[in-house]
């Protein structure tokens, strides 16, 4: 989604972009399947669109080296190699680009540790730009990533703590390897209707609000525990709204109180944001997050975890929150947003200047514009 909100800005702003993709349908489908068919076509918006067949692949193989990644437990670089190559690929992607490099300014790959990602900046360094979206994880220690990626022309970073952990993996400061703080773009041009939410979900009390997957991986369990704990301990009226894909064990003693609301419309999700208390985003691994930008639009401050380098930097810079390790840390930053309203709303105003500073889609766009003629060595 990045990438195809940052070509259609670049594109609308008079870049000439194209994308280079498989045929295969999305992230979640059999990458061995070619869903679309290979050749040309355009987008909706205009943007020319080149397909190339994915090659089949061994999948067992790759779960294989994929499950010790996901234990934290050493690989080889041989298996780092079956990694990369049962991942999804294109020889012909990869045949294209080298019979074609001197048509393209530069190339882009995002995210990091896909094989179209490796073998793409590996057929044509010099001309390769990352938005790798680095986290502090196993994948991002990989021998040949460390052999390959200081070769590139240049890597787009979306937060600081990204970019410090990329220089202190791969030392792009020596390499020659041109770096960028960018950020992703955000729609500044969104409304709040605190009321109509309330109204349609029937919703009057005050209530945390959680955006996103319901999977451990976003550490909303850890959000539905915390919270129970607090029902115990605290006993106030306050509510837990969850917004999103996904299924999750709400705790009996809590069920009165947490309201799953699956997917909504947008503007619902918006409203939701400025009906908040405040937004929390428990994730321990995130390179940017889309929801805490949005509550901030929202004028509604943020809760998030110590233990995620990139959003704590974020609550931090703008002063548009809190964040908490443990239990405690969580019922106290709670009871001072709930006890503080003047406050949580000076908080909530921090984080939208914060976007409106920072990740307008002008100020994006002509960043990208200007990195990329560097890269290029154009005016």
């Amino acid at each position: 989604m990045e990438m195809r909100q940052v070509s259609s800005h670049l594109h609308e702003a008079g870049a000439d972009v194209e994308i280079l993709t498989t045929c295969v349908k999305e992230f979640s489908s059999d990458w061995s399947v070619n869903y679309y068919k290979s050749g040309e076509s355009l987008s909706a918006s205009g943007i020319r669109i080149r397909r190339f067949p994915a090659r089949k692949r061994d999948t067992a193989a790759f779960d294989a080296v994929n499950l010790k990644l996901m234990r934290k437990q050493p690989v080889t670089p041989d298996e780092e190699d079956v990694f990369l190559r049962e991942m999804v690929n294109s020889p012909e992607l990869y045949e294209y680009i080298a019979d074609h490099k001197d048509e393209y300014s530069v190339f882009v790959y995002i995210p990091y540790m896909f094989g179209t990602t490796y073998y793409g900046v590996k057929t044509c360094p010099e001309k390769a730009v990352l938005i790798p979206c680095f986290h502090d994880e196993a994948y991002a220690y990989f021998r040949r990533f460390k052999e390959l990626f200081p070769k590139a022309a240049g890597m787009v970073f979306n937060a600081r703590p990204e970019e410090e952990l990329a220089e202190r993996l791969y030392g792009f400061s020596k390499s020659g390897t041109k770096t960028i703080l960018m950020g992703i773009g955000m729609d500044t041009e969104i409304t709040a209707d605190p009321n109509r939410f309330r109204e349609k979900f029937r919703i009057d009390k005050p209530f945390i609000l959680y955006a996103g997957r319901k999977d451990e991986g976003k550490n909303v369990h850890t959000l539905l525990k915390y919270f129970s704990e607090y029902k115990k301990r605290v006993g106030s009226d306050l509510q837990l709204v969850l917004i999103g894909g996904g299924k999750i064990d709400i705790p009996p003693e809590t069920e009165g109180d947490v309201h799953d609301l699956g997917f909504v419309d947008i503007q619902d999700k918006y409203d939701a944001c400025g009906a908040a208390m405040l937004m929390c985003q428990p994730s321990k691994n995130e390179s940017f997050s889309l929801v805490i930008m949005e509550s901030w639009l929202c004028r509604r401050p943020v809760l998030v975890h110590a233990d995620c380098p990139v959003t704590r930097n974020f609550a931090s810079e703008s002063n548009g929150g809190l964040y908490f390790k443990d239990y405690f840390e969580f019922e106290g930053c709670v009871n001072y947003i709930a006890q503080h309203p003047e406050n949580a709303d000076i908080m909530g105003e921090n984080g939208r200047k914060y976007v409106l500073d920072n990740f307008t889609w002008d100020i994006i766009t002509q960043k990208y514009l200007k990195f990329f003629a560097e890269i290029a060595g154009e005016a």
